[in-house]
């Protein structure tokens, strides 16, 4: 291969970030001309060593390249340049727009995204996935290509069910689940199930696209405070509320993981009027660092008031894009008389797949070993915010992949953040999953937040170096 003659003089001080300079250099490369149409540049990883930068910093840089047409990545081959011969008689000097674009860039490019919902896909097993995909079409008959059952194939509900009672204690039978192509079809089939304008009630913060579905409902919902065992049962009893939206085992974003005193509080009110509900979002149970995965809501419900939802997306891949439902047996009924004229929306191929990797104990053997690597990652965050404790109260840990860091000193989420922004670092704020601060944002100015300033650094998806490194950063900035 013939390698990049480079002879970039990376300077940190010249008001340009590292990926900027390595970007900029090869782009002009390639409109000059000294770079030529399939010609192959290094690896990610040799320029990384080559240059004594991040691997992340060149990633990228070849990213915006290939986001922007200058070069190709082609699977495990490399990056090539895709440019056209003539673009060389383009000239270098970027245009107004062009500035512009790169300017509004600028402004969204971070060194490391602490970002609570990414995941980390290093450990995937793309051979076993291939295997068992290649197999299935090259044994598929036409019945596979057929429309298949509403509620999703019979031998994957199944599975799932024999799944959920093994690891999650989930009571059920295979004709209760529902297989859908996301959390948010699931939930516009519930909203079939429970009628229209039915009252709800959610915790506060919460999943803000959960909240967001729920209002394109037209439901009222009742946003319910919070304290260290989860939702406040004495103010939902206050409000008129027919289900409760909640996230028991892992609340998303505040980490709680509610009681069995709280949870059995909750299955009372449910049972006290008929057609109350709760549903159970489970979405990552699987994760947990100490002891063993919290049982499920539902496994204490012994009047069929319970709607459970899960998801493989965190679990395996977000590209995944399967998640069930559990429903309660006179909620099922409701479905079949209302929606059962409903498609699958999960193709039967991909059904399959998803099937064998858990039947033959793939998808096990993969939670084994990511629930290590994040353990891993869980630790090094956690002693690399040692120093932060005199600043910061640290919560949320030992389960997910997201930690809770509230100041002790009484600035804003929005001083933090911006400080984190100006260093490269991208972090999330607690604020942004506070619905009544949502509504509230537009009336008094200056109002200052009642709770006390929260970020949320998330893991997943950063290497353990990345983690020191972000970190290093925010101690610098944040202490």
């Amino acid at each position: 291969m013939k390698e990049l003659p480079i002879h970039i003089q990376l300077d940190p001080k010249s008001g340009k970030t590292l990926y900027e300079q390595i970007y900029e250099y090869i782009r002009d490369e390639i409109r000059a001309g000294s770079l030529l149409q399939n010609e192959k540049l290094p690896s990610s990883r040799f320029l990384a060593e080559y240059l004594q930068v991040s691997r992340t910093t060149v990633d990228m840089a070849y990213g915006q390249l290939v986001a922007e047409g200058y070069l190709e990545a082609r699977p495990k081959r490399g990056y090539y340049v895709c440019a056209p011969d003539n673009l060389y008689e383009i000239a270098v000097k970027p245009s107004e727009t062009e500035m512009k674009y790169t300017a509004a860039k600028e402004q969204t490019s971070y060194l490391y995204d602490f970002s609570p919902n990414a995941i980390d896909m290093s450990f995937f097993p793309y051979a076993t996935w291939k295997k068992i995909t290649k197999n299935i079409l090259v044994d598929a008959k036409s019945s596979m290509f057929a429309l298949g059952e509403p509620q999703g194939d019979i031998e994957l509900r199944t599975t799932i069910c024999r799944y959920l009672h093994g690891s999650r204690g989930v009571n059920c039978e295979p004709e209760q689940i529902i297989i859908g192509a996301g959390n948010d079809f699931l939930l516009l089939l519930l909203e079939k199930i429970l009628g229209r304008h039915t009252p709800v009630a959610m915790e506060n913060p919460t999943y803000v696209r959960a909240y967001k579905i729920f209002r394109s409902f037209a439901y009222p919902v009742s946003l319910i405070p919070m304290d260290e065992n989860g939702i406040r049962v004495d103010v939902l009893r206050q409000t008129d509320a027919r289900v409760a939206y909640v996230m028991p085992s892992h609340q998303y974003p505040t980490g709680v993981s509610v009681p069995i005193g709280r949870r059995l509080e909750l299955l009372k009110w449910a049972s006290e009027e008929e057609g109350r509900y709760l549903i159970e979002d489970d979405y990552d149970s699987e994760f947990r660092y100490k002891g063993k995965p919290l049982p499920s809501l539902q496994a204490s419900d012994t009047d069929g008031r319970v709607v459970y939802i899960g998801t493989f997306s965190k679990a395996i891949a977000p590209a995944i894009r399967i998640s069930y439902m559990v429903l309660p047996y006179p909620l099922l009924e409701k479905y079949r008389e209302q929606c059962g004229f409903f498609s699958s929306t999960v193709s039967r191929i991909d059904q399959t797949i998803l099937n064998e990797f858990i039947r033959d104990g793939y998808f096990e053997r993969y939670l084994n070993k990511m629930r290590k690597q994040y353990r891993i990652k869980h630790d090094i965050l956690m002693n690399e915010l040692k120093p932060f404790e005199q600043f910061f109260k640290i919560s949320g840990g030992n389960a997910g992949l997201h930690i809770l860091l509230t100041d002790r000193q009484g600035r804003s989420e929005e001083e933090l953040a911006a400080l984190a922004k100006d260093a490269g670092i991208k972090v999330y704020c607690m604020g942004a999953f506070r619905m009544e601060e949502a509504e509230k944002q537009t009336q008094e100015d200056g109002q200052k937040e009642s709770e006390p300033a929260t970020m949320i650094l998330g893991y997943g998806a950063l290497s353990p170096e990345e983690i020191r490194e972000g970190t290093a950063i925010l101690r610098k900035v944040w202490c």
